[in-house]
């Protein structure tokens, strides 16, 4: 190092442990700031204001202590999301599990790399093991494994990647030579990432086809038999189906059965994004929600969500883990070879990437099988909650019957709608806003473990002062207001 323009101290934890007190200071001062900032989540909003910075972000000429920069950082603690009040329900993001915090500081100080066995010769074996054991979960059978990735559009792009070079062979060769214009399948509900996928791997956004739904937001099976026949009239190569378990805007699950059969029968590539809905494969009142995910050749499912591991947490998981070495995989020569697993890197998306194994690891070990459930079973009864208490409000609009633990509902306009979010927001109730079906819909996700029953009944209290300071009633002829399913919750 050169002496002239030294590092801080506490700039590395020093191997031979001469800086150990040092570290362990700042180290306490972060955790007591942040178990601070934890501990008081209920009385902050889910979603504060944005007030601006109060002071300069630039990076600085000179060093800054650890201690001043951790000051730093509090109006952008007191700034951002806040998943673990107990009102945030606006989005798939629950408070991070205190294992997989854990797991992340642990990898973070290890600083191992998936890329190769070499770099990280434990934590890759782990991972193998874990996404083995998670595949068979969702019953793809004894030769299935999976991979961990930055996100579920991570996982949906290797999944169409695979899918286009099992069905084309065009690994090495590429689309140009192709006769027929290659076409994937998917619900009109279904991720923007399978047309962010499609777009990346040459086959652009319009190879997409969407396929509409019924009134539960479900794909309509009849009208994608129809669209794969008309896609090969039109001599076009059909070469993947994507099922959703758990769309984005209202939870639906698609008839995944049906779809499972419909791909095998057509030879096409069965994909199921459960990246939220996957979770209820650790319930066993639930899981059948999940019945024909087994046919499935991939599954995209990710942790982050209803299981609370911290971001990020995703997975691609394959019925036939060879699948990777024969369609995807590009040796890395410049590092070693293990004997008994292939360098994670070499068929993976991702080069580079943490070891985000330790917190999915140290948190399902955390939680156990009964914790996974208990999760799941308690956003399903609070969707029970939430269902009642719509079905006694008929001036209330509701999108779909629920599939799972998501509730989209409106009042009569846009605009009373929108005005509703910023009430609930005043009282620290945050749903979103999200558009379906041409019209603003207000959206639950039922995924925080700290809500609870009475919650829910307070914010339909929020709701029914609104609509009397508004004078909204029901039109006279309304009898319910949709919510005819409840028992599917």
């Amino acid at each position: 190092m050169n002496s002239s323009a030294p590092l801080p101290e506490t700039a590395f934890l020093r191997p031979d442990g001469s800086n150990r007190e040092a570290i362990a200071a700042v180290a306490q001062q972060a955790l007591t700031q942040l178990l601070n900032h934890g501990s008081q989540a209920a009385q902050r909003s889910p979603l504060p204001t944005w007030q601006g910075l109060e002071q300069n972000v630039g990076i600085s000429a000179q060093s800054v202590p650890l201690p001043d920069l951790l000051s730093q950082l509090e109006p952008l603690l007191a700034q951002a999301m806040n998943p673990a009040n107990p009102g945030y329900l606006g989005h798939m993001d629950p408070a991070a599990s205190t294992a997989s915090v854990i797991g992340d500081a642990i990898a973070a100080l290890l600083n191992n790399n998936l890329l190769s066995v070499e770099m990280s010769p434990s934590l890759s074996r782990l991972e193998t093991t874990v996404l083995r054991e998670l595949a068979q979960r969702f019953g793809l059978g004894d030769k299935a494994g999976g991979l961990l990735l930055s996100g579920g559009s991570l996982a949906n792009l290797q999944a169409i990647a695979l899918a286009r070079n099992w069905a084309l062979q065009v690994q090495e060769t590429g689309l140009a030579g192709l006769a027929q214009k290659p076409v994937l399948f998917a619900s009109e509900a279904a991720h923007t990432s399978l047309q962010k996928a499609a777009m990346l791997l040459g086959l652009g956004s319009q190879a997409v086809i969407p396929i509409p739904t019924d009134r539960r937001g479900r794909m309509q099976v009849a009208a994608l038999t129809e669209a794969i026949a008309s896609a090969r009239r039109q001599s076009q190569r059909p070469f993947c189906l994507v099922a959703t378990a758990g769309t984005t805007v209202t939870g639906s699950i698609d008839p995944l059965p049906e779809l499972g059969a419909i791909a095998r029968a057509e030879g096409l590539w069965f994909h199921v994004d459960a990246s939220y809905g996957g979770a209820v494969i650790f319930s066993p009142r639930y899981r059948q929600k999940l019945q024909g995910i087994e046919q499935a050749d991939s599954v995209t499912f990710n942790p982050q969500k209803w299981l609370c591991v911290a971001k990020t947490s995703a997975s691609l998981l394959l019925r036939d883990w060879s699948v990777l070495t024969e369609h995807f995989r590009i040796a890395a020569p410049y590092m070693g070879e293990a004997d008994d697993l292939i360098n994670l890197g070499e068929v993976s998306v991702q080069g580079t990437r943490p070891a985000d194994i330790l917190k999915l690891w140290l948190t399902l070990q955390h939680f156990g099988d009964r914790g996974c459930e208990a999760l799941v079973d308690h956003g399903m009864r609070l969707g029970r909650s939430f269902v009642a208490e719509l079905r006694q409000r008929p001036q209330i609009q509701v999108a779909t019957p629920p599939d799972l633990n998501i509730l989209c509902f409106r009042l009569e306009s846009d605009r009373l709608t929108a005005e509703l979010q910023k009430s609930l927001l005043d009282q620290h109730f945050f749903l979103s806003l999200p558009r379906f079906r041409d019209r603003l819909w207000l959206k639950a996700v039922l995924v925080n473990p700290f809500t609870t029953h009475e919650h829910v009944r307070q914010l339909f209290g929020v709701i029914d002062a609104f609509c009397r300071d508004r004078q909204i009633q029901p039109e006279p002829q309304s009898q319910d207001n949709g919510i005819t399913y409840s028992q599917s919750l």
